[in-house]
């Protein structure tokens, strides 16, 4: 059965929509004037490379069985779609055109399902014990959230690594590392019918006879997508230094013995909410992964290109702790470098 499926941000979403697209159902990438024009005039591409093979595929969504589109928030009608994605920046979501947008989503009662390493709060929320009212500092706009059902929201790991290549068009998506998405179940059951749909869906598709990477995997627990909190304490915001920008890399390398004290302080963390100790990636393993993340982290690039703010993962990991009672200092050290960077950009 094709579905419809509407994905708030044409960048990164662009990755998840081919996959969907491939799998024969219908996406409508909502995003600027600009983008949503070109992706409506041409279509979307994105560059991965297949297992065995050395050379990257461009994978062009006017290919594919399904069919994409493009619209701005203003245009978009949620209630015309199985499933919402969420696949912008955290603080995007306070721009107005897409306030209203959210506000229409939460009530449409629709099924959302966020790609966005910031965990929104009504997923948040669906966490036994935690006082999400303390977490609303980390947030842009935390309001913007208010009208949602948690029931009806959930979260899926954005573990696949990919960007625009500056060279390129505002419609072409790179995939530097070809992971899956790895999504928490609803609280319903025929929400999670949905999901399960397009898990099958996308573990179906072939190229040229051959599996193409980055599935789609629904998990039981409501958990398993903070295995990723511990990969960016780790790399992602350590990336952000005081002199400047460095790769996930460097960050993680520099000093191993520190990477792996903050990694397993992460995970301890996220075993203190719920998570289970077999979903999470052991360190090494991670280690091993940020060997080959050469550029700096999306978050260090915004920050050093003049972002005013950016998803503050790392001090919703450091809220969620002071309510269990613990603290890192090495956290608390780069929270401040990161703190001051962007008080810098918002001084300018």
């Amino acid at each position: 059965m094709a579905r419809k499926i509407l994905i708030l941000g044409a960048s990164y979403g662009s990755l998840l929509s081919t996959k969907l697209l491939m799998a024969g159902h219908d996406v409508t990438l909502v995003c600027l004037p600009e983008e949503a024009d070109l992706i409506n005039r041409e279509g979307t591409f994105v560059r991965i490379t297949l297992r065995g093979e050395d050379e990257p595929r461009i994978i062009a969504s006017k290919d594919q069985p399904g069919a994409v589109d493009a619209c701005t928030p203003e245009a978009a009608d949620p209630t015309a779609y199985d499933l919402i994605a969420m696949a912008m920046q955290e603080p995007q979501y306070g721009a107005e055109s897409v306030r209203d947008l959210l506000a229409r989503i939460a009530a449409s009662g629709k099924p959302c399902l966020s790609i966005m390493n910031m965990p929104p709060l009504p997923y948040l929320r669906r966490i036994p014990g935690l006082d999400t009212d303390l977490l609303a500092p980390c947030f842009a706009d935390p309001s913007v959230w208010d009208g949602f059902n948690p029931d009806a929201f959930s979260l899926c790991s954005p573990d696949p690594q990919a960007y625009r290549p500056p060279e390129e068009k505002l419609n072409f998506l790179h995939v530097g590392l070809p992971t899956n998405f790895k999504a928490a179940q609803f609280a319903d059951d025929a929400h999670n019918q949905i999901l399960r749909e397009l898990e099958a869906d996308i573990a179906a598709i072939r190229l040229d006879g051959k599996d193409v990477p980055v599935k789609l995997r629904v998990h039981d627990s409501l958990f398993v997508p903070l295995a990723k909190w511990s990969m960016l304490l780790t790399g992602n915001y350590r990336a952000i230094t005081a002199d400047g920008p460095r790769s996930i890399k460097d960050a993680v390398h520099s000093d191993v013995d520190l990477s792996r004290e903050i990694y397993h302080w992460v995970d301890a963390l996220a075993r203190d909410i719920g998570a289970d100790p077999a979903d999470q990636v052991p360190f090494e393993k991670y280690a091993n992964a940020a060997n080959g993340l050469l550029n700096p982290s999306s978050a260090a690039r915004a920050v050093f290109a003049g972002a005013k703010q950016i998803e503050r993962v790392d001090k919703l990991v450091q809220l969620i702790a002071q309510q269990h009672g613990k603290a890192l200092q090495a956290v608390d050290d780069n929270i401040v470098i990161v703190d001051e960077k962007l008080a810098e950009n918002r001084a300018k």
